[in-house]
């Protein structure tokens, strides 16, 4: 393993903290229904910390992109919006499955898809596959799907020996349904960045640093995503009654609301900026870089999951399922990850 690769799967570990650490600040709003809090968290998310990381290390990020080509520009739009429908799911899905299971099935299949289909689309998988990096990665692919169903049984032995106290939104039938929806149309946050690499090639011939040539390929993925959101959210908001929260609460000062659902948004793009980082290091087939992020990212939200004593009520042999899943989709994930290198 090289030092390049090393170095980029380190950055892409610091992503994969800020991104499963994201939804923590959720925890401290009040008063807001979930509608509320995700769409200020998704305008930061999306389009306030995106643009302010561009403008800081892209600078001239705008001129470049004046000069793509407006097909190139809306397929990448469209994916976002995909995405985006595909996240309001993934928001639903920690609400039945709670934290660390949620993330364990919806990112361990986005981390299938995610890894394939950009590559199989531009020939890039057809080049792996030709080497010895390709057996490596279909090695690692069924080791991950071996995982999933891991956390999947350890989160329905869960959910089905939960006591009184347990959180009465969890529901592993809908929560493994919405994981299913989040887990093909997550895939599209992967094609978008690949669809992007013309435009990243661009920003390095005018300049601009490798390590965040991805940045300004976010700001438009996700704008899309937020367009989906915004949709979505202010009509939920509106439907429920909730448009008045925005602006004042009964009990609480609503910019410490709007303070957390910054923080949340700021964690979670920060994961793209490392993220974006990390890839720049990975060689031709930089595609390997998304097992690495999705795999750590299940890591420390199941870690935050155990923290906050959503698995504080099982039993030992369900935790042991767990864990189990855990350490195969970890151990799949980095196989993925450095079949590249081979």
């Amino acid at each position: 393993m090289t030092f390049e690769l090393l170095f980029g799967i380190g950055l892409i570990a610091i992503g994969a903290f800020s991104s499963g650490s994201f939804s923590i600040p959720f925890g401290k709003t009040r008063n807001w229904a979930w509608e509320n809090y995700w769409l200020i968290y998704s305008l930061f998310a999306y389009v306030i910390v995106p643009l302010v990381a561009c403008y800081v290390f892209c600078p001239g990020f705008m001129n470049v992109l004046s000069g793509v080509p407006a097909q190139t520009l809306g397929w990448i739009f469209l994916l976002g919006i995909i995405y985006g429908i595909c996240n309001l799911t993934f928001g639903l899905s920690l609400r039945y499955l709670g934290l660390s299971l949620g993330f364990s099935l919806s990112l361990g299949l986005m981390m299938i898809l995610g890894t394939i289909i950009p590559p199989a689309i531009d020939g890039r998988l057809n080049i792996l596959l030709q080497q010895s990096g390709g057996t490596m990665l279909i090695a690692g692919l069924l080791i991950a799907a071996v995982g999933i169903a891991l956390s999947g049984y350890a989160g329905y032995r869960k959910d089905k020996g939960a006591g009184p106290e347990a959180n009465p939104e969890l529901n592993f039938g809908k929560g493994l349904v919405l994981v299913f929806f989040v887990g093909i149309t997550g895939a599209s946050q992967a094609l978008g960045i690949e669809q992007g690499t013309g435009i990243s090639s661009a920003l390095v011939a005018s300049g601009i640093d490798p390590l965040f040539q991805t940045l300004p390929v976010f700001f438009v993925l996700f704008g899309g995503s937020f367009l989906a959101t915004a949709i979505w959210c202010l009509f939920l908001s509106k439907k429920n009654n909730n448009l008045k929260v925005f602006v004042k609460t009964k009990d609480i000062a609503v910019s410490s609301n709007y303070l957390y659902c910054g923080l949340a948004g700021f964690l979670w793009f920060v994961n793209f900026i490392f993220y974006g980082m990390g890839k720049s290091r990975m060689g031709e087939f930089s595609f390997t870089a998304w097992g690495i992020l999705m795999s750590l990212t299940i890591v420390f939200a199941t870690l935050w999951g155990l923290y906050r004593g959503e698995w504080k009520a099982t039993d030992t042999k369900t935790k042991a399922w767990m864990y189990a899943g855990l350490v195969v989709l970890v151990a799949a994930s980095f196989i993925i990850g450095m079949s590249g290198g081979e």
